[in-house]
C-alpha cells in the first residue's frame, strides 16, 4: 500500500522496509502492520489532538511529572506551548508504561521506539499466525472465561506491583494471543503511587473486566477482586505469586459519630487560625 505520510520518515530512515496494510483506526491512532527487515511489526500512529475524540481527563494527567516548572505553569496556562507539551506528555505515557510493564514481565506488546508521534512495536498474533483477535470477539463457555478472566487478573496484579494501572482497561484493548491475554492502548495508564484516584481507577478496570466476563461466567459479578488488590497493595503485601480469593471483609463496626464530629471540629478550628495567621501577615506587610 501507499505509504501514510506520518511514516515517510521512518521509510527514510530505514526503521520501516514496507506498509503492508492498515490494521485499526480508532479514537487515539491508526495502527499498520509493517515490515521491518525480516520482522512484521505494528506501526502506531498518534493522531494529533484536534483529530482524537479522546480528551485527556484531569484523572489521567494527576502524577504525571513534566521536566521543569516552566513546562508546567504552560501546560496550566493551557498556552501553545503548554499544548505541545501536554501533547508529548501525552504520547509518551503508553511508550514510558510499556517499556516499564515488559521489562516487568507484563504481557504487553514489546516496544521497540518511538519517534515523530510513531510508535514501532510487536505485533501481537494468534496460533496460526494472524492478528490476534480483541477479547470482545472471543466466543467462550463458562471455563474458558473463568480462565481467562484469572490471567488477566494476574497481569492486572503485575502491573501494580510495577507501580501502573491501565485506566481504561475493557474487552476491547486485551488480545488473546496464541500464548494467552495481551493487555494493549496504555496512553492513559496511571502512576499507582501518584495519582490520587489511583484506586477507583484499578476498581473500574477490574469491574469492566467482571462485567464482560460475566456474559459467561455470572458468578463473576459477586466478586470484589478490585478491592480486594488494592488493599493488599496498600497494605503492601501485593506481590505476583499472591493468592486472591475475589472477596473482602467488610468492617461492620458502628461509626463513632461523636469523634468524627469532634475531629471535623478540630479542623475547622485549625482552618480558622491559618487564615487569622495569613491575615495578619499581610497586615503587617
Amino acid at each position: 500500500m501507499k505509504v501514510p505520510k506520518r511514516l515517510v520518515p521512518l521509510v527514510e530512515e530505514g526503521l520501516i522496509d514496507e506498509v503492508i496494510s492498515q490494521l485499526m483506526s480508532g479514537k487515539e491512532a491508526t495502527v499498520y502492520v509493517v515490515r521491518c527487515g525480516d520482522f512484521t511489526r505494528c506501526a502506531k500512529v498518534y493522531k494529533d489532538a484536534k483529530q482524537r475524540s479522546f480528551r485527556q481527563a484531569a484523572s489521567y494527567r494527576d502524577g504525571r511529572k513534566v521536566q521543569n516548572s516552566r513546562q508546567a505553569r504552560a501546560m496550566e496556562k493551557g498556552t501553545r506551548y503548554g499544548r505541545q507539551m501536554q501533547e508529548e506528555l501525552w504520547q509518551s505515557a503508553e511508550v514510558d508504561a510499556l517499556f516499564r510493564l515488559a521489562n516487568a514481565g507484563v504481557r504487553v506488546p514489546q516496544p521497540y521506539i518511538c519517534t515523530d508521534g510513531v510508535l514501532l512495536m510487536e505485533l501481537v498474533i494468534d496460533d496460526i499466525g494472524n492478528v490476534a483477535p480483541r477479547l470482545n470477539d472471543v466466543e467462550m463457555d463458562e471455563a474458558r472465561a473463568l480462565e481467562l478472566h484469572s490471567l488477566i487478573i494476574k497481569e492486572v496484579v503485575r502491573m501494580l506491583c510495577a507501580g501502573v494501572i491501565h485506566g481504561d482497561l475493557s474487552e476491547y484493548n486485551i488480545l488473546l494471543a496464541a500464548d494467552g491475554p495481551v493487555i494493549i492502548d496504555l496512553p492513559q495508564a496511571v502512576d499507582a503511587a501518584g495519582n490520587s484516584e489511583a484506586a477507583a481507577m484499578l476498581e473500574r478496570d477490574v469491574e469492566n473486566l467482571a462485567t464482560f466476563f460475566a456474559q459467561s461466567a455470572p458468578q463473576l459479578l459477586t466478586t470484589s477482586y478490585g478491592k480486594e488488590i488494592w488493599s493488599l497493595f496498600e497494605a503492601g503485601e501485593l506481590n505476583i505469586d499472591t493468592v486472591l480469593t475475589g472477596e473482602v471483609e467488610v468492617d461492620t463496626r458502628p461509626v463513632d459519630l461523636e469523634s468524627l464530629l469532634d475531629d471535623l471540629e478540630d479542623a475547622r478550628f485549625e482552618e480558622e487560625a491559618r487564615i487569622r495567621y495569613e491575615q495578619q501577615l499581610r497586615g503587617a506587610a
